[in-house]
């Protein structure tokens, strides 16, 4: 038992990894479970960075409170940019982690509703029809949405490069 979970995880380790290279013969159950891997360690990864955005956020709040008003007025305005420095990152990485997670049931529905080859051509599909939505509501929300469309770039990216030679024309 202990030996399967540890095959899988190495597995899944390997066809997240970003230098993943497929043979061109490689079955579309190998190029879909790459994506699925890559999409599973961008969460972990992107959760790792919301924690530790909040620490810093959080650490940065505790250490200004002592201080209060006898800081200068350039100070404190130092510190106020610094919290939303710290904030904006925060808010950053929720974004991004939203917009993995939606292109995560994103594809286990193209995996449901489509059979063979085409999954990974409609996931796509799919992920391009987010995109053209989000930029279509306008140029501020664009700069708003940006860590998200960012997040869905890379994962259209990645559905690039594992998908098989026929799918990527």
């Amino acid at each position: 038992m202990w030996a399967d979970t540890s095959d899988e995880i190495g597995s899944d380790e390997l066809l997240s990894d970003d230098s993943l290279r497929l043979p061109e013969s490689a079955n579309i159950l190998v190029r879909t479970h790459a994506v699925r891997a890559w999409l599973t360690r961008r969460c972990q990864q992107t959760t790792l960075e919301i924690g530790e955005a909040a620490l810093v956020l959080q650490q940065a709040m505790m250490a200004q409170e002592p201080q209060g008003a006898r800081l200068r007025r350039r100070e404190r305005q130092s510190q106020e940019e610094q919290l939303h420095h710290i904030q904006k990152e925060l808010t950053d990485a929720q974004q991004r982690l939203a917009a993995y997670e939606e292109a995560q049931t994103l594809l286990e529905d193209c995996i449901a509703h489509t059979s063979g080859e085409r999954v990974l051509v409609e996931y796509y599909l799919a992920l391009e029809d987010l995109v053209q939505s989000a930029t279509a509501k306008g140029e501020a929300n664009q700069y708003e949405q940006a860590p998200r469309l960012h997040a869905l770039a890379d994962v259209q990216h990645r559905v690039e490069h594992v998908g098989s030679p026929d799918e990527e024309e």
